[in-house]
């Protein structure tokens, strides 16, 4: 690292964090490994205090929804999770790649019960996750197979704006408790005026798995544009983004005349835990005002759009009392009082 260049690299943070402490800079020391998991706390809490005002951390994707299928027919017996197609072909992808039908998309059997679909066995044979309870089904009856939930980007944290879920503002985002009471049978294809964001099972991965439910299920195809907070804090030398910062030659997603303000919280909260020095206070202090004139920067801390009245001409007025129209001084007949000049 370099004494006279603002840290850039992550060995560039935890080395100045060393330094700063007065520590071991042996490579490959107990000190320096506590000195990484400290700049990646700290950068983490960086962007966990302030939320989505880092237009750095913001990005965009897109999502496309799938049409509902009612191609064959199906048979089901009572207390089954296997259904039956006919001239189905669940398997066949659609002319975007993707299966007619999936796992955890749902169905409708009969225009009744709501079930979901556990696996898709074969272009006739698809395994619900949970038993059927209405009466034997025959052979030829009719079906519907929708999607409402569909997933979100692998490195989404949260929302930018918690109103909208789409750039276009026309899919109103809801908590799930909202959701839940209002939409109780969402079973009614059509395009999404309303969506919620759910946190679903881990599955095989340790990964946080988040998905986006819409209402009503879309019908169609529809490309949705959305904006969100990312997970990923850190990017590689090729280009590659990850959750933390790994290798030394990695950066954090934060502009460069920024990023000494990671070394100042990892040096508060190492004054902190590893020496329980009052020096810890000092920095908190430094540390907080550094946000503080992160957060007024202007591109960052600017207000958001609002409503103004147009209230020009009256604020001159205000300045001028003694003027009228023109440059006529104001005069002592009444005209002022009755709002004439």
């Amino acid at each position: 690292m370099s004494s006279t260049t603002q840290p850039t690299t992550f060995s560039d943070l935890y080395t100045d964090l060393l330094n700063r402490m007065r520590a071991d800079t042996t490579s490959g020391t107990t000190t320096e490994g506590h000195a990484k998991r400290a700049i990646n706390g700290a950068l983490m809490d960086m962007h966990v205090g302030f939320r989505e005002k880092f237009p750095w951390a913001e990005r965009t994707a897109q999502l496309i929804t799938q049409q509902d299928y009612t191609t064959g027919t199906i048979s089901i017996s009572q207390g089954s999770t296997t259904l039956t197609g006919s001239s189905t072909v669940w398997t066949t992808n659609n002319a975007f790649g993707v299966a007619n039908a999936r796992a955890g998309g749902k169905i409708q059997i009969n225009g009744q019960e709501i079930y979901e679909v556990s696996s898709v066995g074969g272009a006739t044979t698809i395994t619900l996750t949970s038993k059927y309870v209405g009466a034997d089904v025959a052979a030829g009856s009719s079906y519907k197979y929708f999607e409402d939930e569909y997933a979100l980007a692998s490195d989404f944290l949260r929302p930018v704006e918690v109103n909208s879920f789409d750039l276009d503002a026309s899919i109103e985002l809801v908590d799930r408790k909202t959701f839940r009471r209002e939409f109780v049978r969402n079973n009614t294809p059509g395009r999404p005026t309303v969506a919620t964001i759910v946190d679903k099972a881990f599955g095989a991965s340790t990964a946080r798995s988040r998905k986006i439910i819409f209402a009503r299920p879309p019908g169609d195809f529809y490309l949705i544009p959305y904006s969100y907070i990312t997970t990923n804090l850190a990017v590689a030398s090729n280009g590659t983004e990850a959750v933390s910062l790994s290798a030394d030659t990695d950066e954090p997603i934060v502009p460069l005349q920024y990023r000494h303000i990671i070394v100042l919280h990892a040096l508060k909260n190492w004054y902190r835990d590893k020496k329980n020095d009052p020096r810890a206070q000092v920095v908190a202090s430094e540390y907080t005002d550094a946000m503080i004139r992160l957060a007024q920067d202007g591109e960052i801390g600017s207000p958001r759009s609002s409503i103004e009245p147009r209230n020009r001409q009256y604020k001159n007025a205000a300045r001028r009392p003694w003027r009228g129209a023109g440059s006529r001084p104001y005069q002592t007949n009444g005209e002022f009082d009755r709002l004439e000049i």
